[in-house]
């Protein structure tokens, strides 16, 4: 086992030692829930960095947990597409612990809102570095739980009823995904992702497979808010606290369905081209019913999240298509959407911070009041809609283009119909609360606290540079070793167990 290995548990054990600590004595110490978290966060993003260059100069790496190796131990997994993810979720979770120190001043307990969010954090990277499905699954739940609590924060009688519903439907999703592990372990006796991948590799039993696709599709679909699956997603992100609206919308989703989802079907069952057909279509009809509902919508968290669904949709095409252009440009667009709309979430806690509302019929004029939350919201929105040369113009741009080259004209048209909807709609709603006369009642709002700007500058400023990772140097650190994972396809199991 190669000595840089012993880095991976550490994205698990930190945060999980933080909610611990910061559950026993946070509380009693004023500011140290706040402080604690955005240590362990910033902390967190360090390792991330660090581990992208262990993983350019070793490829892959495996933690042999209790120095037990796998297939009959459990194993902890670094290899480029883990790297990427781990990046993107401790990134957006710095800025947003960061931002919540201010922000959620208004509710009881921040010890305890740290506790959940670390605890989630937790969860989700344990996820993204499991290198067996039992573990996955176990992490997978406690990001879950957490997620369903903080939805649940402001106890009141709307957030209630939306974690209810969020947690119903996802228990539901969890079932579908323990059934399919099980139906898997049955005819492969293993739960290590690239001993799976072996045995699955001669069973001829296609109708298993099949089923356990499905059990998988609609699991991870779920989790992901892939359309027809995406009923909870609409009441769970408007009702938690902005900071988590922007966690889950701009990482939970994509750690819990997307990576999770793209892990196993490349990885461990193999692409097959009917998988990327149902892969495209699913996309292509959430990209397209997520921006026609959030052009209804005058809740601005709500239309932030109907337009996270759409979002998603563009992640889904791009690595349905299966092409080496079309899974960069998904992969690529995962990171945009993730930072940008993380922002946009935030931007839309400041606004009721300091307005106290988010209905777009009463907004009006906050440019002039608020004008770090103005620019960045107008930039978060332009990196959204594929304006160029906006980080999510890129991305979108490679989609679009792979879509064509192999073929698939209609997808490629519907991706920019559904892209020049997304500017009109966001246009709207920046006209709708920060252009024009402020009304009355708004004479006296001032813009939000210091740290609460800090995390907004510094994520509108990344949705400004993304577009950089497209450049040779970067891309070969960053985005070619994450895209390089799917390529392998189920390769990928050789390359684990070659390690041991």
């Amino acid at each position: 086992m190669n000595q840089s290995a012993f880095l991976i548990p550490w994205f698990v054990v930190v945060p999980l030692a933080a909610a611990f600590v910061n559950s026993l004595i946070g509380g009693r110490i004023r500011g140290l829930p706040a402080l604690l978290a955005c240590l362990t966060t910033f902390s967190l993003l360090g390792l991330s960095l660090v581990a992208t260059q262990f993983v350019r100069i070793n490829t892959t790496l495996v933690y042999h947990v209790g120095g037990w190796k796998p297939p009959i131990g459990i194993a902890m997994v670094l290899d480029g597409f883990t790297v990427f993810m781990l990046v993107t979720v401790n990134l957006v979770a710095f800025a947003i612990a960061v931002y919540a120190t201010d922000y959620m001043e208004r509710y009881t307990s921040k010890a305890m809102f740290y506790s959940l969010l670390l605890l989630m954090l937790s969860g989700m990277n344990g996820v993204i570095v499991a290198g067996d499905l039992f573990n996955l699954f176990v992490f997978l739940e406690i990001a879950a739980v957490a997620s369903y609590a903080l939805v649940a924060f402001g106890t009141e009688r709307h957030e209630l009823e939306a974690a209810f519903k969020y947690a119903v439907m996802g228990t539901v999703g969890s079932l579908f995904i323990l059934l399919g592990i099980v139906f898997l372990y049955s005819v492969t006796s293993t739960l290590n992702m690239a001993d799976m991948s072996l045995m699955l590799a001669g069973q001829r039993d296609h109708n298993l497979i099949l089923m356990v696709s499905v059990l998988f599709l609609m699991g991870f679909g779920l989790k992901a808010a892939l359309v027809p699956f995406h009923a909870w997603l609409p009441d769970a992100h408007p009702s938690a606290p902005a900071p988590i609206s922007a966690m889950l919308s701009g990482v939970l989703i994509k750690t819990l369905g997307v990576y999770a989802l793209c892990r196993i079907f490349y990885n461990v069952i193999g692409f097959t081209p009917m998988l990327s057909a149902i892969l495209m279509f699913l996309g292509t009809l959430s990209m397209v019913v997520g921006v026609l509902l959030a052009m209804g919508q005058r809740d601005l968290k709500r239309l932030l999240a109907y337009s996270s669904i759409s979002q998603v949709g563009y992640v889904f095409l791009g690595i349905g298509l299966g092409t080496p252009l079309g899974i960069v440009g998904g992969v690529f667009h995962l990171f945009n959407h993730s930072v940008s709309k993380s922002l946009l979430f935030l931007n839309s806690g400041a606004v009721e911070y300091a307005t106290g509302t988010r209905d777009l019929k009463v907004l009006g004029g906050l440019r002039e009041k608020m004008p770090i939350t103005g620019a960045t919201s107008f930039l978060a929105s332009m990196s959204i809609a594929g304006i160029p040369p906006f980080g999510g113009f890129w991305s979108k741009l490679l989609i679009i283009i792979a879509a064509v080259q192999a073929g698939y004209l209609g997808y490629a048209l519907w991706a920019v119909i559904v892209s020049v909807l997304t500017l009109a709609l966001f246009v709207t709603v920046f006209k709708d609360v920060f252009l024009g006369e402020p009304q009355h009642v708004w004479q006296g709002v001032k813009e939000v606290p210091g740290r609460m700007q800090v995390s907004m500058i510094v994520l509108a400023l990344l949705s400004m540079v993304s577009g950089l990772l497209l450049l040779p140097d970067v891309k070969e650190a960053f985005l070619r070793p994450a895209t390089a994972i799917f390529l392998e396809g189920t390769h990928y199991a050789q390359v684990i167990l070659g390690d041991i």
